[in-house]
């Protein structure tokens, strides 16, 4: 692969023209694919869900490639069974790109996406930990909850965003505790992510350019780190593994 195709192709006419399209093309995919799900696959419990969510997955990041010319790389690979992904978020791309990746996805996610139709339904089959986060350290404990109870029916990989919302590229945003206290409280290992997808895709959705997005699996964390520790190493190295991307991507950061 030449170098250029990891740095971010221009924006042109054609490039929002092909976005509209893509963007078409996953409402209509979502629907049928959702639908089909929902009568053939759902009834059969976590594994029929996560196969619908598998296909969507990778019919979408196939799209990608079709019409934006959109790739991504995964660099290592996750470890087996039950644990926490501590992931860099910046779009709805890596999203994706993990979702697809890890067999037995989930995610913690805002109690408000259970009212979204169709996904909705699909995070909650497939074993999604919904949060409230207005209700402060009462969510913290219901998450813990969830996942000690998700852990005995075979919890998978769950997916945490310590940031608590897609970050724009050059942005810093403090990480949660979340996952920290998860990973004290239950004994889970943490898998840190890093990535540099924002820069292609980026949070708004619109536009987005061609080129190959990372995402970069690195080692564990180590085992016995107390909660704050934890987010604390986890972060710096998530953080310098990103800007490492970014920077292989051409990107520059703002001055301060």
């Amino acid at each position: 692969m030449a170098a250029t195709d990891y740095r971010p192709g221009p924006i042109t006419p054609l490039s929002h023209l092909r976005a509209a399209a893509f963007y078409i093309h996953i409402a209509l995919a979502t629907l049928v694919l959702g639908t089909w799900g929902l009568i053939f696959r759902v009834p059969k419990g976590r594994e029929g869900a996560n196969q619908v969510a598998t296909i969507w997955c990778g019919h979408l990041l196939a799209a990608a490639r079709f019409w934006l010319a959109l790739r991504y790389e995964v660099r290592g690979s996750l470890p087996s069974g039950d644990l926490l992904i501590g992931a860099k978020h910046q779009s709805f791309f890596d999203i994706l790109i993990l979702a697809h990746l890890a067999p037995q996805r989930a995610f913690i996610m805002k109690k408000q996406i259970l009212n979204v139709p169709i996904m909705g339904w699909f995070a909650y089959k497939v074993g999604c930990i919904p949060i409230d986060r207005s209700r402060g350290s009462e969510a913290m404990k219901v998450m813990v909850e969830g996942v000690r109870a998700a852990m005995a029916r075979g919890l998978g990989q769950l997916i945490v965003y310590p940031e608590g919302t897609r970050t724009a590229p050059g942005t810093k945003r403090r990480y949660k505790a979340g996952i920290g206290v998860l990973a004290e409280s239950t004994g889970l290992p943490v898998v840190p992510v890093a990535t540099n997808v924002g820069l292609f895709w980026n949070k708004r959705g619109w536009p987005i350019r061609s080129g190959t997005g990372v995402i970069q699996i690195l080692p564990p964390m180590p085992t016995g780190l107390g909660a704050a520790d934890l987010v604390e190493q986890l972060e710096a190295r998530v953080e310098a593994a990103s800007d490492a991307l970014m920077a292989e991507a051409g990107f520059t950061p703002p001055a301060a």
